[in-house]
């Protein structure tokens, strides 16, 4: 928590499956160097108004260690005001809009484009026909 710039400088703090997203009030206070050296982080981006610490797979575990250190709520922002008076442009809405549609059906797009890969691995190596089922009765 000090290397972000301690309890009072973090507005928000969230995790995804690898990554603790840190909204802080300002960023100049966070040692990145330090958190970059340490040997548990693998490294810090700064994105999109966020100040991303890459853990790894036991980041909940973290998340939960840094809400308890900071007497955050795990479940809202730690200043919801300063949370929704942040402003973006209408780009950056219509790309969140975009993204949150496209979230829920990512992994059946991705398992999709898998099948399609062995699929064309298969014909390739004359393993399965590519001829239609009903050209071959006919």
């Amino acid at each position: 928590m000090q290397n972000v710039g301690g309890k009072e400088n973090v507005k928000s703090v969230t995790h995804c499956i690898t990554r603790l997203r840190f909204k802080l009030k300002d960023e100049s206070k966070a040692n990145t160097e330090v958190l970059k050296d340490m040997d548990e982080i693998v490294t810090v981006i700064k994105s999109g108004g966020q100040y991303q610490v890459v853990i790894g797979n036991h980041v909940p575990d973290v998340y939960k260690d840094v809400v308890a250190a900071g007497g955050f709520s795990s479940s809202a922002p730690v200043d919801p005001e300063d949370e929704n008076q942040e402003k973006q442009s209408l780009f950056n809405r219509f790309i969140d809009i975009i993204s949150n549609i496209f979230s829920p059906v990512l992994g059946l797009l991705a398992a999709t484009g898998i099948i399609k890969g062995f699929n064309a691995l298969f014909v390739a190596f004359g393993w399965i026909s590519n001829v239609p089922v009903n050209a071959q009765t006919g």
